[in-house]
């Protein structure tokens, strides 16, 4: 018996309430279709998708190629572990390193999972290439920085919600604000720092983008001071920002920009939108000079590389670069801020709108620890639009970049029905 079509929504998030861990707060919304850009609840409400996993449906709900190549790759050969070779993974590795344009890759499950490989990683690489002397590495992180929520990771968190009572954590690390090149140079003259680990664009943290010059700038502070320069593009990367990645560049040209060269990491972390949300898959890239620091049973996952998750991620890259998603990105996020602005100049509630490509916020006018985003998301919600608020007074938009611009001014059309509906 199909229990879940005799539950209501209210019946569903009655159970997850009882039998769930409470560490998540979900808008009141209980999903059970996708397909492109909307998702159906249990009842059958249609609705416009607009956090998209946060980001990791990039490509879609369900798409067709992404889906095919799971349920193929399904009948075959699911997982081997790394004690066997397997004949989905060298083929995997080599098209996603070329498509990238580094020389290896490490292939592992979740988001946080890759931050943790690549700071083992930078500090692998700190002790046997620059020299440190062993257990003194350090490596800065920025503030406001959000890379999931283990123990190392947290350590550099300054979320009241994702460190207290969580202690002791992690030595070695230092944080430094955000977009300002002249704390990181200064933190840079320490000779014990391994690396420097940022979001080109702090999405969870309210979708800061920093100014024009600040990733270039720190890029080379690094080369400068001989420290790895690596990119958490879990949230931004795979054409989010209206480029392939978000370190290609800070300026808004388009996503083959001819006047600004790629700001390549040292190490880069993908993970998210790798599989188009379709099964965990993350990825750390880098040359052969830091990879090859790692050796034989010094780190791995038993499902890192598994065949479903080669067959998945490549589907998804085809998929990225076949429909020209950076591009449509590029070209929506300008039409969708052009129109928050202007919703900007009519309300009183909203305070600002910032973004980049699709990856986009609104700031309300309103304390952190007011009720009015959440209220808002709930009201949008009841209008055929789904968001979430983060810190309080910021509501992210981010919908999956398959959207078209008839589907994205209707969308705005939501947003500002709602809110202007709520100042009265």
């Amino acid at each position: 018996m199909d229990t879940q079509t005799m539950l209501s929504s209210q019946d569903l998030m009655q159970m997850e309430d009882k039998y769930g861990a409470h560490n998540y707060h979900p808008l009141p919304v209980v999903l059970s279709r996708g397909e492109g850009v909307f998702v159906w609840d249990v009842e059958g409400k249609k609705y416009y998708d607009f956090l998209s996993a946060y980001s990791a449906v990039n490509q879609g709900h369900c798409h067709p190629d992404i889906i095919a190549a799971l349920n193929n790759q399904a009948k075959t050969l699911t997982l081997t572990s790394r004690a066997f070779y397997n004949d989905m993974l060298g083929p995997y590795e080599k098209y996603i390193t070329e498509y990238f344009g580094f020389d290896k890759v490490l292939p592992i499950n979740s988001g946080v999972e890759a931050v943790e490989t690549a700071l083992k990683l930078c500090r692998k690489w700190a002790y046997e290439k620059k020299g440190i002397p062993s257990n003194q590495a350090k490596i800065i992180f920025a503030s406001g920085n959000f890379h999931g929520r283990t123990l190392a990771v947290i350590s550099a968190s300054q979320d009241p919600n994702a460190r207290n009572n969580f202690g002791p954590y992690l030595p070695g690390v230092d944080v430094i604000n955000y977009n300002d090149l002249e704390a990181l140079e200064k933190a840079l003259q320490d000779s014990n720092v391994a690396g420097f680990i940022v979001e080109p664009i702090q999405g969870e943290a309210g979708v800061f983008v920093p100014d024009e010059g600040y990733l270039s700038g720190a890029k080379a502070l690094c080369e400068k001071y001989n420290a790895l320069f690596i990119a958490d593009e879990v949230q931004t990367g795979i054409a989010r920002t209206g480029r392939l990645l978000a370190t290609c560049g800070n300026c808004d040209c388009g996503s083959h920009c001819e006047k600004r060269p790629e700001i390549k990491p040292d190490i880069l972390i993908l993970g998210k939108a790798l599989s188009g949300g379709v099964f965990p898959v993350s990825a750390v890239l880098a040359n052969d000079d830091i990879m090859m620091c790692i050796k034989p049973g010094e780190h791995g996952s038993t499902f890192g590389g598994n065949p479903l998750a080669c067959a998945v991620a490549i589907a998804a890259l085809e998929v990225v670069k076949n429909e020209n998603l950076a591009e449509n990105a590029m070209a929506l996020g300008k039409v969708f801020r052009s129109r928050m602005q202007s919703l900007v100049e009519k309300s009183d509630l909203v305070k600002l709108v910032r973004g980049k490509g699709l990856l986009n916020a609104i700031v309300i006018n309103d304390t952190e620890d007011s009720k009015t985003a959440w209220n808002l998301c709930v009201a949008m919600k009841d209008n055929g639009l789904i968001a979430k608020p983060t810190h309080g007074n910021i509501i992210r938009f981010a919908p999956p970049l398959v959207i078209t611009e008839e589907q994205l001014h209707a969308c705005c059309d939501i947003i500002e029905k709602t809110i202007l509906a709520y100042e009265k």
